[in-house]
């Protein structure tokens, strides 16, 4: 109750309308199309995620799109196609992902032009003004989820900038101040551990009046993967335990992407929840498995996903290996995957298949025990709606 309070209170009221229509009938609609779709023995995701732009203002630790030889952004015009395409299917929800997508210039024009539809945009939060959050909330179907990496110090380190804390925290108040529905995320490793889990810290954003509170977990990929930040199995223990109950405590969403209603491990990607566009065209299994054999232009979306091998055997032969990364967990395994598939290095840097050769193997999601929901709501909500049932970190 006082998560809905609070929301009423704050939200702009055509941003709320976007957000419960957009969002939540059509959201749930969909999630039951997809539902439908699996026991026909057909498939097309849940919902896209569309890396708009590799570009971005920050160099985080453990990124994917850094170090790139070049890199690339999508046409304004193929991402209406990708969003028509994934419309004609049922579908009206997209995470729009970058680089930093803020970066991306036609963006706004895109959020207007699919008034119909509702987009999490996944930002750093550094480069939303006032007058950047006021075009969000003119939009009105836009919910900006903001990075938030740490302290002063840490965020700094984590995130490869300089006040980045700060501005992080700017942009939430801006986004709040501008009457949106909010939600911060923390990718949450060694280094910040202990502050995502503090009281302290889930308050201070209940103060601010953010809606929802998103938790991912590190993983280590990209050209400089750090793996010493990698939680170990105790730790996942520790969060998930953390998470289970403060959906029990605060008045904001907890929101993971890797636990199912009855606390057992599920990858997005091997549901087939959703896949990953990125910002050459080339459809992934997630934002992390940077090889394809599929291309947004060669056909439309249904044709692509009913006819991709390449997709199809990663989710049937995943769901037999792990409930949890199979990245983390055997990257020779998905190394060897993706030769049998002749996938294409979509990385945009040289060498990333001997990268996931030589791969340091970490503890996953996959590696926790069994922790089932307390909360009611929660578990509806993980059966029947997509929430928190897909996304990156």
């Amino acid at each position: 109750m006082g998560l809905l309070k609070n929301i009423l209170i704050r939200s702009d009221r055509k941003c709320l309308y976007k957000f419960v229509v957009n969002m939540g009938i059509k959201g749930s609609m969909s999630f039951a199309r997809f539902q439908k779709r699996q026991k026909k023995g057909e498939f097309f995701p849940a919902f896209n995620f569309i890396s708009v732009t590799d570009d971005c203002n920050l160099n985080c630790q453990g990124c994917w799109v850094m170090g790139k030889e070049k890199n690339s952004r999508l046409k304004p015009e193929q991402v209406d196609r990708i969003i028509d395409d994934t419309k004609k299917m049922g579908s009206y929800f997209f995470g729009i992902l970058g680089g930093e997508p803020l970066l991306y210039k036609p963006l706004p024009q895109i959020f207007k032009k699919h008034s119909d539809c509702y987009f999490q945009l996944f930002t750093n939060g550094t480069l939303i003004t006032p007058e950047v959050a006021e075009t969000l909330r003119q939009c009105a179907n836009v919910t900006p989820l903001i990075s938030f990496e740490g302290d002063e110090q840490v965020a700094d380190v984590r995130r490869g900038g300089k006040d980045v804390f700060q501005s992080a925290n700017t942009g939430i108040d801006n986004c709040v101040k501008a009457g949106l529905i909010t939600g911060v995320a923390i990718s949450v490793c060694k280094s910040n551990l202990e502050m995502a889990m503090s009281p302290q810290f889930i308050q201070a954003l209940i103060d601010k009046g953010v809606a929802y509170l998103w938790y991912y977990i590190y993983r280590p990929v990209g050209h400089q993967p750090n793996y010493e930040l990698a939680l170990s199995s105790d730790e996942i223990r520790q969060l998930r335990q953390h998470m289970v109950d403060a959906r029990m405590k605060y008045s904001i969403a907890i929101i993971d992407t890797y636990w199912d209603a009855d606390g057992k491990g599920m990858c997005p990607a091997a549901e087939g929840l959703s896949h990953h566009i990125n910002a050459s065209g080339y459809v992934e299994p997630c934002p992390i498995i940077q090889f394809a054999t599929d291309h947004v232009d060669e056909k439309s979306l249904d044709r692509l996903y009913a006819e991709s091998g390449f997709l199809g055997d990663f989710r049937t032969q995943i769901q037999q290996k792990t409930k949890g990364c199979v990245v983390m967990e055997d990257p020779r395994w998905l190394a060897e995957f993706v030769q049998k598939h002749n996938a294409k290095n979509t990385s945009g840097r040289k060498g990333e298949l001997e990268r996931l050769q030589l791969a340091t193997e970490a503890n996953s999601h996959g590696s926790c025990e069994v922790i089932p929901e307390k909360s009611r709501i929660y578990r509806f909500a993980k059966k029947r709606a997509f929430f928190g049932l897909g996304a990156y970190g």
